[in-house]
């Protein structure tokens, strides 16, 4: 039996979506694959509103391969990561990895990062990137991303922002326009409602020029390299075409559905859930920073979250125990991609039952 999907991603698939990976495969230095990518690109440009001066890429690669990328080709001299969850944490890691210098701005898990804390580092003119998480997955909590961009646009002009977007681009709201980002990228088993394996990203004309201002940008993560790739509809090595046959046609369904209404079907599901988990436990996230596309609800039963995913999956649904030092302590449910609110309440109807929760 298959088990439905509605942990922090990978997410549900559609039987049409899963389908269109089963195309005849095409040469990816051919005109059909320009074309099929052309189409892509157009379509992203299309729905995320994107102005001249920002750019749409498919990289094939999960989207930790971001990471690098930002610590590979945009990093000149030092940046600021924000951390606040596992997920930032590993940006934030991996920029150091990249033997780039990286100061970070930490809370507690659970906290949400202020605009104010990013402007009191960016006084000192230290840094020429800043790194934040938007939904950090390991904690539910969801950081102001449209304040943090604001800020940096208007006294910080010269830093570029990247942002991991991963578990909420295409399901919150993510118009670079609006953010004022320079970059945002997800994978696309998360909101995208594909398999893994992809990963869209957002990049504004000053973000590659920088790239060309930085040195050892390596080969896979050479932000420049892509974008000369981009001006005819190719990438820089071979691509998962059948994911690609998978993305155009999810891109057509969501221009058919608009970015509002998927926002608004993102938010739907999220205001029902946390106002169900803090009718019957408490929600881990601090007020007014909760996620719209995974709930972190905090386990006030005693009760073994192993336990009640065990005997969720007998009735076929998967939800995620708690992050790691979380587990048992929380547990999370994933509300994001194709999912509608008809099918979040059978699931929360379901825990009741298992946990025997008052109505």
């Amino acid at each position: 039996m298959h088990k439905k999907l509605l942990i922090p991603g990978p997410t549900e698939v559609s039987p049409r979506i899963l389908r269109e990976q089963t195309r005849p495969l095409i040469g990816h230095r051919e005109k059909a694959f320009s074309e099929l990518y052309g189409q892509i690109t157009e379509k992203l440009t299309r729905f995320f509103e994107l102005p001249a001066d920002c750019k749409p890429t498919v990289t094939t690669s999960s989207a930790t391969l971001w990471f690098d990328i930002v610590g590979r080709s945009i990093v000149k001299e030092k940046a600021l990561a924000c951390v606040n969850g596992a997920f930032a944490e590993r940006f934030a890691k991996t920029l150091q990895a990249c033997g780039k210098k990286t100061d970070i701005i930490e809370v507690e898990w659970g906290k949400a990062i202020k605009p104010e804390m990013i402007a009191e580092k960016l006084e000192t003119g230290e840094y020429d990137t800043v790194t934040v998480c938007h939904n950090e997955s390991s904690t539910g909590v969801r950081n102001p991303i449209h304040e943090i961009g604001k800020l940096i646009r208007r006294d910080y002009p010269d830093v570029i922002l990247a942002i991991d977007s991963v578990s909420a681009m295409a399901g919150d709201k993510t118009l670079p326009k609006e953010i004022g980002c320079d970059i945002i990228f997800a994978s696309t088993q998360k909101c995208f409602a594909l398999p893994p394996g992809l990963t869209v990203s957002l990049v504004t004309d000053r973000a590659i020029e920088r790239a060309k201002q930085v040195p050892n940008r390596g080969s896979y993560t050479d932000l420049a390299e892509i974008f000369e790739y981009e001006k005819k509809h190719q990438t820089p090595f071979t691509p998962n075409i059948s994911l690609l046959y998978a993305l155009n046609k999810r891109l057509d369904l969501m221009l058919e559905e608009t970015y509002e209404h998927i926002y608004q079907r993102h938010k739907q599901m999220a205001t029902y859930t946390q106002k169900w988990a803090k009718k019957h436990f408490a929600l881990f996230p601090e007020p007014g920073y909760e996620s719209i596309t995974v709930t972190c609800i905090k386990n006030t039963t005693g009760k073994s979250v192993q336990d009640l995913k065990t005997k969720l999956a007998e009735k076929g649904y998967i939800i995620s125990n708690g992050y790691g030092k979380l587990a048992e302590k929380t547990f999370r449910i994933g509300h994001m991609g194709e999912w509608r609110l008809s099918g979040i309440k059978k699931v929360l109807k379901l825990i009741e039952e298992i946990w025997e929760l008052k109505n």
